[in-house]
């Protein structure tokens, strides 16, 4: 593909209290609170860029005076879903992997649209929940990990930390705190295992690196995942990885028990190489036991695995055979 892609990325940031008043508020947030910290949607834009950019790919940005000119190029709407609906649209497009968290808040999005012909979204268990509003339109697509950033240590650092815990318990977090992660502290001291602890949404973007540098492996426990950086930037920089992996329904409160999706996954790109699982604390105490095992005798490649499926080079590239094939048909 020699001609430019035409990338569309935003994030929602309307006027509060009065007309045009974002603008003052984004450049005082930005004094105040520093450098903006990407979000997931926002990761998912600017991997997908620098993975063209490693590929030699040129591209335009939020360019909607090009755009509008040229109707018959494909518009790239990574997200977030109101660059969709807020602009006239009269391309061809490829929509996501930024969108909404269930199909149910748009289900006319293709009789409004026609002109989507793509749908994205990150991971295969949200393709399933996706698929019967929307068919066959919907492809599982992950923007790819900056594995040169989250590399391995050195191997002549010693590591002397056995584990981090990655605590993404945000829903039923009153019931979790008791039930799973104080559990799992437990069984680490009583084992004689140590640990440090990061909580998500707590800790500034270079202390998940810091951690990893410094621990043999990491305990993550997160209720479900859509892509999950987090976890496949412990695998690049070849840290194994214990996952709760609960499977059952989706419990978004904002959806559950209303609407019943399932099975979802905590670890949605994965195979043997990457770690163990285990679905509660029931059976975390064996499976612990067996993940120590499997790091004392080298069992776990969990950069490899990265390097063979997630790597920013290899996820933009099935990108742009994804719009080569909307364009052929």
């Amino acid at each position: 593909m020699n001609k430019p892609l035409n990338i569309f990325y935003e994030e929602p940031d309307p006027d509060r209290w009065l007309p045009f008043d974002r603008y003052p508020r984004k450049l005082i947030r930005r004094v105040v609170r520093g450098k903006t910290r990407p979000g997931g949607v926002m990761m998912v834009a600017l991997n997908l860029m620098q993975g063209l950019d490693k590929l030699r790919v040129p591209y335009r940005f939020n360019d909607y005076r090009h755009i509008k000119k040229h109707p018959e190029e494909t518009a790239c709407i990574i997200g977030k879903p109101h660059v969709l609906f807020e602009h006239e649209w009269k391309n061809p497009i490829v929509f996501g992997a930024g969108v909404f968290p269930h199909p149910s808040l748009q289900p006319d999005l293709l009789e409004r649209f026609p002109n989507i012909k793509k749908i994205l979204v990150p991971g295969p268990w949200m393709k399933e929940m996706f698929e019967p509003f929307y068919g066959d339109i919907v492809a599982g697509w992950p923007t790819g990990i900056d594995t040169d950033k989250w590399s391995p240590v050195s191997p002549v650092v010693e590591k002397k930390c056995d584990f981090l815990i990655y605590d993404k318990i945000f829903w039923e977090r009153d019931k979790y705190v008791p039930e799973l992660l104080e559990p799992v502290i437990a069984t680490l001291e009583a084992g004689k295992l140590s640990y440090q602890i990061l909580r998500y949404g707590y800790y500034n973007p270079p202390d998940l690196k810091n951690a990893l540098d410094q621990c043999k492996a990491a305990i993550f426990l997160s209720a479900s995942e859509t892509q999950g950086f987090a976890y496949q930037q412990m695998l690049s920089a070849n840290v194994p990885v214990l996952a709760w992996d609960r499977g059952g329904y989706w419990q978004d409160p904002s959806y559950y028990p209303v609407i019943k999706f399932g099975p979802v996954s905590s670890v949605p790109y994965w195979d043997e190489r990457c770690g163990l699982k285990f679905d509660g604390i029931n059976n975390f105490e064996t499976q612990l036991g067996a993940f120590v095992e499997g790091i004392a005798n080298n069992k776990f490649s969990p950069r490899h695995y990265i390097l063979e499926n997630l790597t920013l080079e290899k996820c933009a590239g099935e990108y742009l055979r994804i719009v080569a094939r909307v364009e052929q048909s």
